[in-house]
């Protein structure tokens, strides 16, 4: 049988990527504002009419950055943070995808339908549940704190449970017949197979903990224990803001996120296909 092939008009076609080159025009343009106020001076970006190009480019923003703030220590700590919480839902939450789709257990259904429930609820809730139980284990102004309630999510467990619900049964009824442990089959045959769901969620993960802003300005005030997004936060006064170094500052931040995409976007679009297809 031959493969039924649809073409696109040219009218059509043309119409799709003037709408896309719009879409990625609306997307970077915030990029570009912000490097171009990041090189001002401070008068330049807070000028009325708005100063697009600066007069001369200050290159030494970006260096005061490292002088006003610890930026070095904010960088470790979300470094730090973001690799356990990532590392974190990778193992937890594919050990729950796993159970959930393929270990017949009493409640199966229902315990997953309780885990799901958790995404309908806004995460502002948890925070003083949170808060309470870190200040009960002094753990308050740690980097424990920071990683403890991110190392599992539910919206990973789900994403992750669909894609081993894609992998062929006959996998495991082999495995079976070979004398493979559950655990042993999860880890050494689907946990492979489920690479692109994984990349998937591992990008997730890392770009909410990179950003991540309300729970870090809560549990941490101490600054040898702040993050990127926390410490950026610091710069914004209540009587004025220096721009041009928070915009520096911002985009020394965002340059590894940016680089991580670009590295895994293939895998990161693939997971994202895959997952839910039969």
């Amino acid at each position: 049988m031959k493969a039924t092939v649809h073409k696109i008009s040219p009218a059509r076609a043309a119409a799709i990527h003037i709408t896309l080159i719009i879409g990625a025009i609306l997307m970077v343009v915030p990029f570009i504002w912000m490097f171009l106020t990041s090189v001002k001076t401070l008068g330049e970006s807070t000028a009325v009419p708005p100063v697009i190009f600066p007069e001369t480019f200050q290159w030494s923003n970006y260096s005061k950055v490292f002088t006003n703030l610890p930026f070095y220590t904010f960088y470790w700590n979300t470094i730090v943070t973001t690799i356990v919480k990532t590392a974190g839902q990778l193992v937890i939450c594919s050990l729950a995808a796993y159970a959930f789709a393929r270990i017949e257990f009493p409640g199966r259904n229902f315990f997953f339908m309780m885990a799901l429930s958790v995404l309908m609820v806004p995460g502002q809730v948890f925070l003083i549940p949170q808060y309470m139980i870190m200040k009960d284990l002094g753990w308050l102004n740690s980097l424990q704190a920071l990683i403890a309630p991110g190392l599992f999510s539910a919206f990973g467990t789900f994403l992750l449970r669909q894609f081993f619900m894609t992998l062929p049964k006959e996998l495991e009824e082999s495995a079976k017949l070979d004398g493979c442990s559950t655990f042993r089959t999860y880890w050494q045959i689907m946990l492979p197979l489920a690479k692109p769901g994984l990349v998937a969620l591992a990008i997730f993960t890392i770009l909410w903990s990179w950003n991540d802003l309300m729970w870090p300005l809560i549990v941490n005030t101490s600054p040898d224990k702040m993050v990127l997004s926390a410490g950026l936060a610091s710069l914004q006064g209540e009587h004025g803001t220096n721009y041009t170094i928070l915009m520096a500052g911002s985009i020394l931040a965002i340059w590894p996120m940016i680089v991580i995409f670009l590295i895994f976007q293939r895998s990161f679009i693939e997971g994202i296909a895959l997952t839910g297809s039969k």
